[in-house]
């Protein structure tokens, strides 16, 4: 396996749109990291020039120290997996795991080993000898998985592989593509839209928007301390709430001042934040329903939606007519719809991004 460097890459097309913008990108050896965004965001144009289907209008990309910006892809030694599983059809499971060997001239019993130890660790060692059209998608996307595995690259390329699986065999098979990463200790790039994919099987996390990386960091890290209000909006579900808010300093603590309502915060990330307009944060499962006399802010539940163990409840809070507010409660907790409830903001969870430019605000 091997690291991966992209050094002030950029990407423009003939059209001028420009998908990749001046991207600096490091990934450690054995690291699997996830570039998440929403569609055109050019974590997938990323993936493509790393593989050599792309070349770069400027910058260098360097896989094991070897720089292969100008390589034909077959002289990188990576292997990409692709949304679509791009299988041969007329080609068996077995044939299709080989071909990338039979290309290479490995010798046929090392070939016919290495075919069976991938489908066994793969789980369709008893497939080998169907073709394409005979499989389910679940099936289909391991077998293209494990034509990758079998050539023993140096990192791996996966651009968005889970997308056509349905929703129980995706959960599934994202716990196979974890448990194997583990086993293989394996150099991956992973793309998705799918935040949940991004958070549960990154080392860490890259949120792309518009060419750019807008924030680098572990899954939690993302999650807790968003760089800015694209990706407090961006992850997490449902998203945080953002409101137009202004702070107030005083001796002890701030006030922050907002249509939704006015809280006094002494946190050691929000203290030291100048007073004036700012874009206020909090997300869904940070707001607590509560009695008349201990809430901050009063509203009427306009939707109730139960998941599952928890009941998402979007809120018309006095004050703000043009937006809903977001609480996750307990399903147990009994809301219904044009009820009147009170609400409480957990104090050490508030995030305040400036207001102009959305960065976040803090240490």
């Amino acid at each position: 396996m091997a690291t991966i460097r992209l050094q002030d890459v950029s990407k423009v097309y003939p059209n001028g749109h420009t998908a990749v913008r001046q991207l600096t990108l490091d990934v450690e050896n054995g690291e699997l990291l996830v570039l998440v965004g929403p569609s055109g965001c050019g974590k997938s144009t990323v993936l493509r020039l790393i593989a050599g289907l792309e070349t770069p209008s400027s910058g260098s990309i360097l896989i094991g120290g070897r720089d292969v910006t100008r390589e034909p892809p077959q002289r990188r030694d990576v292997a990409m997996v692709f949304q679509s599983y791009a299988l041969y059809p007329h080609k068996t499971v077995r044939e299709n795991l080989a071909f990338a060997l039979r290309v290479q001239r490995v010798d046929p019993v090392d070939i016919d080993a290495r075919v069976k130890k991938t489908a066994a660790a793969l789980g369709i060692d008893t497939l080998l000898d169907r073709k394409p059209g005979q499989l389910s998608g679940g099936q289909r996307q391991r077998t293209a998985l494990g034509r990758a595995i079998i050539r023993e690259p140096q990192a791996f390329l996966l651009d968005e592989p889970l997308s056509n699986l349905d929703p129980v065999l995706r959960l599934g098979t994202r716990t196979e593509l974890a448990l194997l990463h583990r086993r293989l200790n394996a150099t991956t790039i992973y793309v998705t839209h799918d935040q949940e994919e991004a958070m549960t099987l990154g080392t860490r996390v890259a949120v792309m928007r518009q060419g750019i990386v807008e924030q680098l960091a572990a899954p939690l890290e993302v999650f807790r301390r968003p760089a800015n209000v694209f990706v407090a909006s961006f992850v997490g579900a449902p998203a945080m709430n953002l409101w137009p808010a202004t702070v107030e300093r005083t001796p002890d603590s701030i006030r922050i001042v907002s249509p939704v309502c006015t809280v006094d915060v002494n946190s050691p990330d929000i203290t030291r934040v100048k007073g004036g307009p700012v874009t206020f944060g909090i997300r869904p499962h940070e707001i607590d329903l509560v009695s008349e006399d201990e809430a901050d802010g009063n509203g009427r539940a306009e939707i109730v939606e139960p998941i599952g163990p928890v009941t998402v409840v979007h809120l018309h809070v006095d004050g703000l007519s043009d937006q809903l507010v977001r609480a996750v409660v307990s399903v147990d907790t009994p809301v219904h719809v044009n009820e009147r409830v009170h609400f409480r903001l957990r104090r050490d969870r508030v995030h305040l991004f400036d207001a102009d430019t959305g960065a976040a605000l803090g240490p």
